[in-house]
């Protein structure tokens, strides 16, 4: 009797071990959270906002955003691995965090691959190269002649040292030779009307920001940070025309903690995807100047390859030093 009693609760045990598998690796089985490295209302956080309100309503459970700022990404990394190893917890951050803050703070000592994983390539966003009225350069043709025939006379201003916006230039001055001094300012608030007032004659920035005062004429688009010409501006040249390969657009993504389930990986980033071509959320990002993208993982660990390695060239260049 007794063996027969054990016989068939090992059976109802091995008819359940699979449905209690499934159930353990049902995703997501409640909220998830994605950490910021920012303050509201930047690039990441946009972003953040944006999908994360699609993702609520495809997925069934509430995705909130959580920002911490400080440390130019550490933060956020503690923050990420602090909190529970549950697969619901995850970082949406623009590339500098993997990029340009290991190259300026010691700290920062995590890597994709060990530390992180890639979940999705959500979007990106392209810097534009503007000039002031005063310097009468009217696109990129007419920047690199003026530049190179006035060595050291002009300035750019930048949104600070170690900076995208910073070390786009640098990568450009370094792959062109020229000569253009640098005016690092505390973030885009303090650059942009620097450059409007003609402090500086030359600056990156995200078009929304720039958009107003080129309808006015106050300034001029006359380039972009991206691979290629941007929908949004048509007309104005991609740097890539000029130095084959060039890339310095923001790219913004999602990354989880290494242990993540692949199936959480595999389910977020494929409802990632879904949810960009949303019209709604693809009229949302492109008004804000943002390019929808939904790559998956390995798409996503091809670009931060990419990535590092430019900006790391860049870096050298700009000769920033961990501290």
């Amino acid at each position: 009797m007794k063996r027969r009693t054990l016989a068939a609760l090992g059976l109802a045990l091995v008819v359940a071990a699979p449905h209690a598998l499934l159930a353990q690796e049902a995703f997501p089985s409640k909220p998830i959270k994605f950490i910021v490295p920012y303050a509201p209302g930047g690039l990441p956080d946009t972003v953040a906002r944006i999908v994360a309100q699609k993702l609520t309503e495809r997925m069934g459970q509430s995705v909130v955003v959580d920002n911490k700022p400080g440390g130019n990404g550490i933060v956020s990394y503690q923050a990420l691995m602090n909190g529970p190893n549950d697969s619901h917890q995850f970082i949406v951050s623009d590339g500098s965090m993997l990029s340009i803050t290991p190259q300026i703070n010691k700290a920062a000592t995590y890597s994709v691959g060990k530390e992180l994983v890639p979940v999705s390539l959500v979007a990106r966003s392209p810097l534009f190269l503007v000039a002031h009225p005063k310097t009468g350069v009217k696109n990129l043709n007419e920047f690199l002649a003026k530049v190179r025939a006035n060595p050291g006379t002009y300035t750019y201003g930048s949104s600070g040292i170690g900076s995208t916006h910073h070390l786009t230039m640098e990568a450009m001055k370094h792959e062109l030779k020229l000569d253009v001094r640098h005016v690092p300012f505390r973030g885009s608030g303090q650059s942009v009307p620097a450059l409007l007032g003609g402090q500086v004659d030359f600056l990156f920035a995200a078009l929304p920001s720039m958009a107003g005062f080129v309808k006015n004429n106050q300034v001029t688009l006359i380039g972009t940070n991206a691979p290629k010409r941007s929908p949004q501006a048509p007309d104005v040249a991609a740097i890539a025309e000029v130095i084959p390969g060039f890339d310095f657009s923001v790219t913004v993504g999602v990354l989880g903690r290494a242990g993540t389930s692949p199936e959480a990986i595999k389910r977020l980033s494929e409802e990632i995807a879904q949810a960009v071509k949303a019209p709604e959320v693809v009229e949302k990002l492109q008004t804000a100047g943002i390019e929808p993208v939904g790559a998956g993982p390995d798409a996503y660990r091809r670009e931060i390859e990419r990535e590092n390695k430019a900006m790391a060239t860049a870096g050298k260049a700009a000769e920033l030093k961990a501290e």
